[in-house]
């Protein structure tokens, strides 16, 4: 073991490093939910009940003054509900039969129902808290943009789609490459005239056909099979996604150069590529509610990007405030993983 580091590395680095993972980032709790606020009352009793969601360890409320402006934010992913407190709501509250406005944005089913969970909680504890003075209790009407089903299919599609891609971007070219490398199939190569950018290509092209072809498969599926909708643009979602597996092919090529063992290859390429996109990209987490370092380790993973760009295109439509900035930071780790491949591979033997 003393004389081979890579067993080391898998028998005490990774064990520390799923269990720091699943620790800090596995988990189910919604904390400190980005809502928008609008208050249209401006009495007493409307603002008592802000303040019971200003003062929730759930929530972080943001203050707007118009329902355009609410809706705007949702729509950019910036505030993930809208609490709308109506006019007249002290007079309704003393007369009875009180209502107020949640809007939550479906796109992650299972979250949007905890934060619906969450308002009614912080209402229902408003109101016993006020219930001497008042003739009837209040009344959340609640609504789900994007996902008006509340169905968890609608969320999950878009994810299998990132892990599709990953897998075959990622996962499958270190696996080959690092095989050939043990085999001394390259050998044969680099006694040819091929230039190392031919052979780069050679390695890319294929797996980039096959994970267009398996991102047909996935919208095919996820569109007529489990009915999810596509309100955006086809053009916008493959162009995204050849963005997100050109970036998986570079991270599987560049760790087949570097370590050229297949064994090693196949686990460093599941903790730095499939794991964090299963676990650290927000398919099935809310990333606010991690810790802070493990939020800023996610701005690192493509997965992150990609996810964000699959659920906007497909639940909420061509929403560009979103669509760009993670299309161009995908754009800038394809930049970085070409200079890296260039420096580090080179038509001779290692």
């Amino acid at each position: 073991m003393i004389r081979d580091p890579a067993s080391i590395a898998m028998g005490v680095v990774l064990p520390v490093i799923l269990i720091l993972l699943f620790g800090y980032g596995l988990s189910l709790d919604v904390k400190n939910v980005p809502i928008a606020v609008l208050n249209q009352d401006g009495s007493e009793l409307a603002g008592s009940l802000i303040g019971g969601l200003q003062l929730s360890p759930y929530f972080a409320p943001r203050g707007v003054t118009s329902l355009h402006r609410a809706e705007q934010l949702l729509l950019r992913g910036q505030v993930s509900a809208i609490f709308t407190v109506p006019p007249r709501f002290a007079r309704q509250v003393r007369s009875g039969g009180a209502q107020v406005q949640l809007i939550v944005s479906g796109s992650d089913a299972n979250t949007a129902r905890i934060i619906e969970g969450y308002v009614n909680g912080v209402v229902a504890a408003w109101s016993a808290r006020r219930a001497p003075g008042l003739a009837g209790p209040v009344q959340v009407q609640s609504r789900l943009w994007f996902n008006a089903a509340n169905d968890s299919r609608y969320f999950l599609v878009p994810g299998l789609i990132v892990l599709v891609m990953t897998l075959i971007g990622a996962f499958l070219t270190a696996m080959v490459v690092a095989r050939e490398w043990e085999r001394g199939t390259f050998e044969a190569l680099f006694v040819t005239p091929v230039r190392g950018t031919e052979i780069l290509l050679g390695k890319t092209i294929p797996y980039f056909v096959l994970g267009m072809a398996g991102l047909v498969l996935c919208v095919l599926a996820g569109r007529f099979l489990f009915h999810v909708p596509l309100r955006g643009s086809v053009a916008v979602l493959f162009a995204g996604s050849v963005l997100y597996v050109l970036v998986a092919l570079g991270i599987g090529l560049l760790i087949s150069s570097a370590v050229k063992n297949q064994l090693v290859a196949s686990q460093v390429t599941l903790l730095a590529t499939f794991m964090p996109a299963f676990m650290l990209s927000g398919l099935l987490f809310d990333l606010r509610s991690m810790p802070v370092a493990i939020r800023m380790v996610t701005y690192l993973l493509p997965a992150r990007y990609y996810v964000a760009l699959l659920q906007t295109t497909f639940l909420a439509g061509d929403v560009w405030a979103v669509i760009v900035p993670n299309a161009l930071a995908l754009l800038a780790m394809l930049g970085v993983l070409a200079f890296a491949l260039g420096a580090i591979t080179r038509k001779r033997l290692a």
